[in-house]
């Protein structure tokens, strides 16, 4: 296995990456958010350069400011409340974290910088050859499901089958109670929609933080406790699953940096329209 470097990525000019920490290395999320912070201060006050600060986290569950008290854990198990936007979710092994630390012009088009995160990593899964897409409405890149109809091919190839979705018609049906064919790490089998990489960002001083989680070869069974990102119609994916062999953060690193490289600095950065 090809080991990942620590330390920062050199680059003339232009974004820079830093790596905090993989593998054995993963990153508590308190100590990464600190270094989010400090960052963020030093970018607003242009001692540093963009920044990207790629990394693993040690297993957490992080809730964003919109999160609702049912789509935390049941069992009582800790969640961070963070202050990026969107709601609950899960870091830790086999997920490539990245957090772009980007000062953008005034009054900042936070839709535009969600979208040029979504197309750098719809271009990596592109080169590992998973078709990545976006949903309307909902951020983050996603390995779009069967279409209408497709519900007997479906049960001849072996996937999970709902012949009844409660999910359609009863607002209060809770997955996490209702066993392994409803649950978020399913969705494949199921040949539903299913996440591939989270997105969740937080823009103050015109400077961003927080960013993207991209699941890479994790145990996707850690999002079955939780309602990943409030979402009770859909599931979660991995690069692994999705291609049906093992692929590992360092064959993805180096493929992530090049593709945000791309997208973040071939850019016009424009000012939201007013």
């Amino acid at each position: 296995m090809t080991a990942i470097s620590r330390g920062e990525t050199p680059a003339p000019e232009g974004l820079r990456f830093v790596h905090l920490g993989f593998g054995a290395e993963a990153v508590e999320y308190e100590s990464a958010w600190q270094e989010q912070r400090r960052v963020h201060a030093a970018r607003f006050a242009d001692e540093v350069p963009d920044t990207c600060l790629l990394l693993e986290h040690q297993a957490v569950y992080t809730a964003g400011r919109r999160t609702s008290d049912e789509e935390r854990p049941l069992d009582g198990t800790p969640v961070v409340d963070v202050d990026r936007g969107g709601k609950i979710t899960w870091h830790g092994p086999g997920q490539l974290v990245g957090y772009p630390i980007q000062k953008l012009p005034r009054p900042v088009d936070v839709v535009a910088h969600v979208r040029r995160l979504e197309e750098a990593l719809i271009r990596v899964c592109a080169e590992f050859g998973v078709e990545g897409t976006r949903v309307e409405g909902r951020s983050g890149v996603w390995v779009l499901g069967d279409t209408v109809g497709a519900a007997e091919e479906r049960a001849t190839l072996g996937g999970l089958n709902l012949d009844f979705d409660p999910r359609v018609t009863d607002e209060l049906f809770d997955p996490r109670l209702n066993g392994p064919e409803y649950a978020p790490s399913n969705a494949g089998q199921r040949r539903e929609d299913r996440k591939l990489a989270a997105i969740g960002i937080r823009v103050a001083k015109g400077v961003t933080m927080h960013g993207f989680a991209l699941n890479v070869n994790p145990d996707n069974t850690s999002f079955d406790k939780i309602v990943p990102c409030g979402i009770r119609d859909a599931g979660v994916a991995s690069l692994a699953n999705e291609l049906g062999r093992e692929i590992t953060i360092a064959e993805v690193l180096p493929v992530v940096e090049k593709h945000l490289r791309a997208v973040l600095e071939g850019a016009e950065l424009l000012p939201r329209a007013v």
